[in-house]
C-alpha cells in the first residue's frame, strides 16, 4: 500500500522540555483498575485483560508537566549518512513517539536519517514506524506532519518511510469522529472523547487536526512483515481475530474505518489496546502463533514501555525522581520478540534503531 505525504501548516513551537518523574502507573485487569505505584512491579500478563476488559480507564499515565522536574533536551550530533547502495537500504525501526517531536528529531538525527534541519538524509534507507504519534506529549500533530514529509523525501531518494496504525491513532480518529456518541463496553457505556482525555489527549492536536492527517491515519496498516521482522504496533495476539493473513487483517482494519460505525472502531481499539501477550510464561507461543500465521521470524512492537514490561516502576526507594534506565531495544520471548517503546513519556527514551540488532 502506497501511504499519504503531506505537511500541515507551520506552527510556531516553543522548546520541548524533558520530564525526569516517573509517575504511578495504572493497570486494567477486566473492567476495574488497580495502582501500580513506584517500587511495585508490574503484574503477571495472567492478571491482565480478562475477556471484558475494556480501555475505559487511564492505560498509561498522564504526566503533568508542571509539576516535575524539567531539563531542556540537548541536541545530538549526526551520525554520518549510510553510504549509497544499489537495492534495498538498512532497514529501522521507531517506537512510540507520543508528540515528543524535538525527541524523535534528535533520534533520528543521531542515526544519520535527517540532517540538521530535519531533512531526509539517509538515501535508500528504509525506515518504519511502529505507531502512536500522538497524545500524551505536546506536538502530536507536529510528528504526524514530519512522518508524512519524510515519506515524500524517503520516497525521492529511493527509500521510504512508512507507518503502522497504533491504538492512538484510532482513539484520535474514534474521538474526532464520534465525539461523546455512546459505544458498547465490557464495563458499560463510554465514549471515545472521554477515553481520549483520560489516556493524554491535547486540545491543541484536536483544534490542530485536519481532514489530510485523518485520511492519512486512516489508511495505515496494521501490520506488515519486512527482512524477515514482523511488524506490529500492539504486543498481542488480537490482529488474529482479524484475519488468517497480513492482506487480510489490513483490509479488514480498513473497512472497518471505512464503515465509520462508533461500536465496531471500539471494538478494533479495545483490542489494539491489550499488551503483554508475550511477557511470561506462554510468551514465546504467543509470539510463535502470530510469525506461524503472519510469517516473519521476529516479531517487532512498541506500545508497552520496556520499563513497564520489565516491571521496573519507580525506584527501589521510592523516590519519584528515579527514573527508568533504557539504553536500547529489549529482547524478550526467547529471543522472538522485540520491544522499541523505550518510555518516553515516562522520561525513558525514543528508540531508533537499525535492524538486525547489534546485540
Amino acid at each position: 500500500m502506497t501511504q499519504g505525504a503531506g505537511q500541515g501548516p507551520e506552527v510556531e513551537r516553543t522548546a520541548t522540555l524533558r520530564d525526569f518523574r516517573v509517575p504511578a502507573y495504572v493497570h486494567e485487569t477486566g473492567p476495574f483498575v488497580r495502582d501500580v505505584h513506584p517500587g511495585d512491579t508490574a503484574p503477571p500478563a495472567d492478571e491482565v485483560y480478562s475477556e471484558g476488559y475494556t480501555p475505559t480507564q487511564r492505560d498509561l499515565p498522564v504526566i503533568n508537566r508542571g509539576d516535575t522536574v524539567q531539563v531542556p533536551v540537548e541536541p545530538v550530533p549526526a551520525a554520518p549518512a549510510p553510504p549509497p547502495a544499489t537495492g534495498p537500504g538498512p532497514l529501522y525501526v521507531v517506537g512510540d513517539v507520543h508528540g515528543y517531536l524535538d525527541e524523535l528529531l534528535a533520534a533520528l538525527q543521531e542515526q544519520g536519517l535527517v540532517n540538521a534541519s530535519g531533512e531526509w538524509c539517509a538515501g535508500t534507507a528504509r525506515l518504519w514506524f511502529l505507531g502512536d504519534f500522538t497524545d500524551r506529549g505536546p506536538d502530536g500533530i507536529g510528528v504526524i506532519d514530519l512522518v508524512m514529509r519524510l515519506s515524500a523525501e524517503a520516497a525521492a531518494a529511493g527509500g521510504y518511510c512508512k507507518a503502522l496504525m497504533g491504538n492512538h491513532e484510532l482513539l484520535l480518529l474514534g474521538a474526532k469522529r464520534f465525539g461523546d456518541t455512546p459505544v458498547h463496553s465490557g464495563a458499560g457505556t463510554a465514549t471515545f472523547q472521554a477515553a481520549w482525555l483520560l489516556n493524554g489527549g491535547q486540545k491543541t492536536d484536536m483544534d490542530r487536526l485536519q481532514d489530510h492527517h485523518l485520511q492519512w491515519m486512516a489508511r495505515l496498516d496494521a501490520v506488515e512483515e519486512v527482512d524477515g521482522y514482523l511488524l506490529v504496533h500492539s504486543d498481542t495476539t488480537a490482529y488474529l481475530d482479524y484475519g488468517d493473513s497480513i492482506e487480510a487483517v489490513n483490509d479488514t482494519v480498513r473497512e472497518a474505518l471505512t464503515r465509520n460505525d462508533a461500536d465496531e472502531v471500539w471494538d478494533l481499539f479495545r483490542k489494539f489496546t491489550k499488551r503483554f501477550s508475550f511477557r511470561d510464561e506462554g510468551g514465546a507461543d504467543a509470539v510463535r502463533s502470530l510469525l506461524d500465521t503472519y510469517g516473519g521470524n521476529r516479531v517487532v512492537h512498541g506500545h508497552s514501555p520496556i520499563p513497564y514490561l520489565l516491571g521496573e516502576v519507580g525506584s527501589e526507594d521510592g523516590e519519584e525522581n528515579s527514573g527508568p534506565v533504557v539504553e536500547g531495544p529489549h529482547v524478550y520471548a526467547g529471543g522472538l520478540a522485540i520491544a522499541m517503546d523505550g518510555g518516553v513519556t515516562m522520561a525513558g527514551k525514543l528508540l531508533v534503531r537499525q535492524l538486525p540488532l547489534d546485540n
